[in-house]
């Protein structure tokens, strides 16, 4: 048993021993003049090596965060197509077959659409009305210069969804408010005359929601998220605030 542990305890000496000479060769290695310009360059190579490495480490994380959006987009497509195709399966046959394109408002009465557009034709063409204005989406460029605080973990998609959003009640409040008020029925006059008194001088001529309107017309939640969606697109110029009389009112810039 004593003749076993001593032959471990030399072979262990003897593997020390061929590691301290290793290492002394090397030394001796670097300190001779013709190698060590091999040395330094294989210390600059390596040097390049690990800030390649560390760019392409980077440019992983940029592509995975491209492949992110570019899948909330997909989705949010796939959502808007099945959304369309449901609609254009399920038309009621008693619509007219030729109607004007725009968006049916919420809790408007469908026959008295009708009647509305069937009016509208037999009238002469009425005068063009001016363009409802839009909030623009925003640009990857301008989604990125947004600080990282505000939009923390928002995507750009998510944002030009709840532009959408926002877009879709300003186009059903201004559709109401270009309505022939006799052609309004009583839900549709009251929402005419709150519009009416939601205006102030500092609104004049600019288009505005406030948030009884985006309940009305949309399915946004009025939460935290919703204010921080706002404060994003505060910064990026595209709405601005008029308070007075209990009411903020979010006027497209």
């Amino acid at each position: 048993m004593a003749g076993a542990e001593l032959e471990d305890l030399c072979s262990h000496i003897n593997e020390k021993i061929s590691h301290v000479k290793i290492i002394l060769q090397l030394k001796n290695i670097g300190q001779d003049p013709a190698l060590k310009t091999a040395f330094w360059k294989i210390r600059n190579e390596m040097t390049l090596l690990n800030d390649l490495l560390n760019k392409l480490e980077l440019e992983l994380q940029y592509q995975e965060h491209i492949r992110n959006s570019l899948r909330e987009l997909q989705e949010s497509l796939d959502r808007n197509y099945k959304e369309i195709r449901n609609l254009a399966e399920n038309i009621p046959p008693h619509l007219p077959k030729v109607v004007q394109s725009c968006v049916v408002e919420p809790n408007v009465n469908l026959e008295e659409q009708v009647k509305i557009t069937a009016s509208e034709h037999s009238k002469k063409p009425p005068k063009e009305q001016k363009p409802i204005k839009e909030i623009l989406l925003l640009t990857s460029d301008e989604f990125d210069n947004v600080p990282g605080y505000m939009k923390s973990r928002l995507t750009c998609c998510q944002i030009n969804d709840f532009i959408k959003e926002i877009n879709k009640a300003v186009a059903s409040k201004y559709r109401i408010l270009h309505l022939p008020k006799k052609t309004m029925d009583s839900s549709i006059r009251n929402l005419y005359h709150r519009f009416i008194e939601d205006e102030t001088k500092d609104t004049k001529g600019h288009y505005f929601v406030v948030e009884a309107d985006i309940k009305e017309f949309t399915n946004l939640k009025i939460d935290k998220r919703f204010h921080v969606l706002l404060s994003i697109l505060r910064h990026c110029r595209r709405l601005s605030e008029v308070r007075g009389g209990g009411l903020v009112r979010y006027v497209i810039n």
